[in-house]
């Protein structure tokens, strides 16, 4: 991210100021505080612009709700509704409404945070891999919540046991180490893609500046709009596996 992009500045000249006073206060030097502190960079700072941005637009919504005239925005907010519900019925099935919030936030957060890459000088922050594993961390630990909030943590562990009670001890660490691989597989996934989504993008601006580009332009929207369905949609299958009951 260039220094001159004013909200990267303005995040480091705020956040910095408070660090390098909390190493001051241990001690340290104002040089090696500066040094130490944690910069703002690109990522961060478009994430924090898409989680106000997305705040804003939910507050909007809820404050001109009209069942008479609604205007675009809750138009816009009723059509997301409906079909990340309809999906999440046919996934989670029975209780799903408790869900929808999470997984629709996801969507739309993975989803804007792809598409822009398409403004010019600035790159997608889902191409960083932090930003991917950053999605994928909570994702695991949500619904790992709830399906200890569902089953209890015994009726939740049985899961990682198998049907079999004498071969728990073979399945239960295979069982462990293919959950903690979906972190690594909903960051891989998302990160590689629009990695590539962008190099490819760019590297036919840089070849044929004129009108080809905006064919791989409509690609990187698609991909983009992929990448969040398939994101959103592995959440939903993981959380009607936490939730379901044996029978």
């Amino acid at each position: 991210m260039p220094e001159s992009f004013a909200l990267v500045r303005l995040l480091n000249d705020l956040f910095m100021s408070v660090e390098v006073k909390a190493f001051q206060s241990i001690g340290v030097v104002p040089t090696e505080a500066a040094q130490t502190a944690i910069k703002v960079n690109q990522a961060l700072a478009l994430e924090l612009l898409v989680a106000i941005g997305m705040i804003a637009f939910f507050a909007l919504v809820r404050m001109t709700l009209s069942v008479e005239k609604p205007n675009s925005a809750q138009q816009i907010a009723e059509m997301i509704h409906e079909t990340g519900g309809g999906l999440a019925d046919q996934i989670i099935g029975h209780g799903y409404e408790r869900f929808q919030a999470f997984v629709t936030c996801i969507f739309l957060f993975v989803l804007i945070n792809n598409l822009l890459g398409l403004i010019p000088g600035i790159a997608a922050p889902t191409v960083s891999p932090w930003v991917p594993l950053g999605l994928a961390v909570p994702t695991f630990l949500f619904y790992n919540y709830q399906g200890i909030r569902a089953q209890g943590f015994v009726g939740y562990l049985k899961h990682f046991c198998g049907p079999i009670w004498w071969m728990a001890w073979l399945l239960l660490p295979i069982e462990l180490v293919s959950h903690l691989a979906r972190m690594l597989s909903l960051t891989i996934r998302l990160y590689a893609n629009m990695f590539a989504s962008d190099m490819v993008t760019l590297g036919f601006f840089s070849l044929i500046p004129v009108g080809v580009p905006a064919i791989f332009l409509g690609l990187h929207v698609f991909v983009s709009m992929i990448q969040a369905f398939v994101f959103m949609l592995l959440t939903m299958i993981y959380l009607s596996l936490a939730v379901a009951k044996e029978h």
